[in-house]
């Protein structure tokens, strides 16, 4: 089956033009909602939930319905590319590849709109994916639930491998996820007289270290966590002590329990961190996102497919430590998030990733012959 996949590498390059955060994609959802409006109509049924849309490509005699997730939101990245079409949005950037999910899911949509099977198939565009997490709302809403598939699959570029690959494995794929934000706030004054202050840059940087030590020692070394401080704002000036400070930063573990831990730990060193600087401290968890574990059956089911068609180069990966709210889906709903390789040297996030576009017509071939299986 051929694959025409240079109207959808434009379509990703249109995008890319303009990222946005999430639910505020609103000139996103107008470009795709501007596309779907231009194929016909008589095979579809289009709904809208706050900047997200919902389609369903009907089929010739349903039993059941097949979903199919592609994520909208851009990151708060200032682009350094050297594309031609980098972001008219200052500040903002497609880093982890949303917007060739979205061109790949329109081709692979057009294609069954074009070419009808027999099960009705359902195409989700969902917004604030990087944050706050515009799944388990979504997943919640009335328009979902008119819509919601009996399974759904989902893929997300990976920049480590080569165009033509494909990689995933049954059971967990990505880990629970959770912002961390920790605001100190003591007494500030004079660098000269600090003994008549409470210096929270001093109480940050101790309780830093301090967070570090939750994985080595509370965490039993056959599981796996993260606790990582990426962000400490503290102070106004070099010659004042600060009054105030902030850390931000991200936890990830491999289960329920092992989450649980971790926060639970952070939350007594942050007490005594409020015993030894003598201040105060609130912890916020911002947004959650539980794993994304793959159904065992239908991913097996999809690895044998994929190696008996040759469709594309599969690979069995190891879990990654990865956080995507396509988790809440299937928490609710059997399916699979599967890697999609783009061959660029920098990661997911990076203000100079360029994934290769030639895996878009990678995805929308391997997409269309397996819905054609699944739904035929």
């Amino acid at each position: 089956m051929g694959v025409d996949a240079l109207p959808f590498i434009k379509i990703r390059r249109e995008l890319h033009k303009i990222p946005e955060p999430g639910f505020k994609e609103f000139k996103t959802q107008r470009f795709l909602l501007d596309y779907l409006n231009g194929l016909p109509q008589e095979r579809m049924e289009i709904k809208t939930w706050r900047t997200g849309i919902l389609v369903k490509v009907r089929g010739s005699n349903p039993s059941k319905r097949l979903g199919y997730r592609a994520d909208m939101d851009g990151l708060p990245i200032t682009e350094e590319t050297s594309c031609e079409f980098r972001s008219t949005h200052p500040g903002f950037m497609h880093a982890c590849g949303h917007d060739m999910h979205m061109a790949i899911a329109l081709g692979v949509l057009t294609h069954f709109v074009e070419n009808q099977v027999k099960d009705d198939l359902i195409f989700i565009f969902q917004p604030a994916e990087e944050g706050p997490g515009g799944a388990q709302p979504m997943l919640a809403s009335k328009e979902f639930q008119d819509f919601q598939p009996d399974a759904i699959f989902a893929l997300h570029i990976a920049p480590e491998y080569p165009v033509g690959t494909v990689a995933l494995k049954p059971g967990i794929l990505f880990a629970n996820t959770s912002e961390l934000f920790i605001d100190l706030k003591g007494k500030g004054g004079h660098a000269a007289f600090p003994h008549t202050a409470n210096d929270m840059v001093i109480a940050a940087a101790h309780l830093a270290t301090q967070l570090q030590s939750i994985v080595s020692r509370n965490i039993d070394p056959l599981d796996s966590a993260v606790v990582t401080i990426g962000k400490i704002e503290g102070g106004t000036k070099q010659n004042i002590i600060a009054e105030k400070a902030r850390l931000e930063g991200t936890i990830r573990t491999l289960s329920m329990e092992s989450m649980q831990k971790v926060k639970s730990r952070i939350e007594a060193l942050v007490r005594g961190t409020e015993a030894g600087f003598e201040c105060s401290a609130a912890i916020d968890y911002g947004a959650n996102y539980c794993q994304v574990y793959n159904d065992e059956t239908l991913t097996r089911e999809f690895m044998d497919w994929v190696q008996e068609s040759g469709v594309a180069n599969l690979i069995e990966c190891k879990t990654a430590m990865t956080g995507e709210d396509f988790g809440y889906f299937l928490a609710e709903i059997p399916g699979f998030l599967f890697w999609l390789g783009v061959n660029t040297p920098y990661g997911l996030h990076h203000a100079r990733i360029e994934p290769d576009e030639g895996a878009i017509e990678v995805a929308i071939r391997v997409l269309t012959q397996y819905f054609t299986f699944k739904a035929s």
